[in-house]
């Protein structure tokens, strides 16, 4: 034999709604308290995984994640080709990205899309630098930051302290990849 219990309750209306706010406003508290909300944000050092950048807002939080502030717009995307055989003119800079561990070696023979960016906030105070970002399938696959004066620089998106010292022959690497 089944048993079947009924159990009726009369709820208020305001009661209902009272409840409803309460749980509505101890979820919001719980989702702020564990960052939910802050998914964009990185705190100070923590670099932002250079996998899944689909956007230019990911791209623009990615350089930012390493302290460069850039102009929205990029000054130029181009789709270039990784040469299947690299010499030694690139020598220096697959060792640059290898620092950063990004493999470019990986991508020979592939198009890839490069981003460049005006970087308005270079620590010596000079204007024109750029930050470039190699990216293959949505993956960040090389990176860089060069003064294209006629006696710049190269190094990695680390932010130096000082003024790099000028290395033309990484300098000329970049140039060839275009």
């Amino acid at each position: 034999m089944l048993t079947m219990i009924i159990y009726t309750a009369k709820l208020n209306r305001r009661r209902l709604a009272a409840g409803g706010v309460t749980a509505l406003v101890l979820v919001c508290a719980l989702a702020v308290l564990f960052g939910v909300f802050d998914r964009g944000s990185t705190s100070a050092g923590e670099v932002i995984s250079p996998k899944k950048l689909r956007t230019a807002e990911d791209r623009l939080s990615f350089l930012g994640s390493y302290g460069w502030l850039v102009r929205e717009e990029p000054l130029a995307v181009e789709e270039i080709l990784i040469p299947k055989e690299m010499g030694p003119e690139y020598d220096d800079y697959l060792a640059l990205q290898s620092q950063q561990g990004f493999d470019l070696q990986k991508y020979a023979g592939k198009r890839v899309r490069r981003y460049t960016y005006e970087i308005l906030n270079y620590p010596t105070g000079e204007t024109g630098v750029q930050a470039s970002l190699l990216i293959y399938k949505n993956t960040v696959v090389g990176a860089d930051v060069l003064s294209p004066a006629l006696d710049g620089f190269i190094h990695g998106l680390e932010m130096p302290q000082a003024a790099p010292s000028p290395q033309t022959a990484q300098k000329t690497a970049v140039q060839e990849l275009s």
